[in-house]
């Protein structure tokens, strides 16, 4: 069985992340342009492609029971030397929290071997030179910076390179359920992109959903789930011509309302409502 190899961490945000990229530049990091600026959760693991499934629903898990904005404050960079020549930057608030998320994402598949115990952190060069960690630690003594994190997200190596991009992400906060109260509920959940199940269910019913390649800025995504199944997906982006959205109801689960509701979970997010504002 082939198998992927995935990891789990929390993205920093712009204009944080590119901030963090210059750094990583200035220090000679060279995972540069392979892997965002980002807190590793769970460090890379192979998983069997048919656990997958498994995999986006302990994300999903973890992310419903995570407060909707996770703040995070960065201190000044340090090391872990003598063990460890990785430059990086620490956590000094929201530690616990992340924590926190850590463990509820810690379980099967997405589990490993360890090799040093969970320390959060931003890496700023996995193998810099003792005189480059002494002279980088020395010149960035007072930085400091505050980051709000809203979403958890699984990442897969990709080759060539290789490169680590966003295979799913999952906003933090529970999921919207709607038509309770029997076999006919529905589990609406947010993030930013398709994830592989959501993909699946387009391709198996040849449909697309018409986000445009380059939105002004990332895509609104809302996919709806009975019984653990993806049976809608939905999507709103920003264009220079104004917010589009698109809808896709699976054939079978079609007129029973599922695609009003997601219309209304897009509308329903604030940044739906701040896209139409611009």
């Amino acid at each position: 069985m082939a198998r992927l190899r995935l990891g789990v961490a929390l993205l920093l945000p712009s204009p944080l992340a590119e901030e963090v990229d210059g750094l990583r530049r200035a220090v000679g990091d060279r995972s540069l342009g392979r892997v965002p600026p980002h807190i590793t959760l769970v460090p890379p693991v192979n998983v069997r492609r048919d656990d997958l499934s498994r995999a986006l629903a302990v994300l999903r898990a973890a992310a419903a029971a995570t407060p909707r904005a996770l703040t995070v404050a960065l201190g000044a960079p340090t090391s872990f030397l003598p063990a460890n020549p990785v430059l990086y930057l620490p956590l000094q608030d929201g530690v616990d929290a992340v924590r926190t998320l850590r463990q509820r994402v810690w379980a099967p598949p997405l589990t490993r071997s360890l090799t040093w115990p969970f320390v959060p952190h931003v890496t700023l060069a996995d193998a810099a030179s003792p005189e480059r960690i002494e002279a980088t630690i020395a010149a960035l003594s007072s930085y400091a910076a505050v980051a709000t994190i809203e979403r958890v997200h699984l990442l897969a190596e990709c080759r060539p390179g290789p490169q680590w991009r966003p295979l799913a992400d999952v906003a933090f906060g529970p999921p919207a359920i709607v038509a309770r109260g029997g076999p006919l509920a529905v589990e609406l959940v947010r993030s930013q992109q398709v994830d592989p199940e959501g993909a699946a269910l387009l391709k198996a019913e040849g449909a697309a959903l018409g986000v445009s390649d380059a939105p002004l800025d990332a895509p609104l995504v809302v996919t709806a789930r009975r019984e653990g199944k993806v049976v809608g997906v939905a999507a709103a982006w920003l264009t220079t011509e104004g917010s589009r959205s698109d809808v896709f109801v699976a054939t079978k689960h079609r007129r029973q309302g599922i695609g009003r509701h997601l219309q209304a979970a897009l509308r329903a997010d604030p940044s739906y409502t701040k896209r139409i504002a611009e």
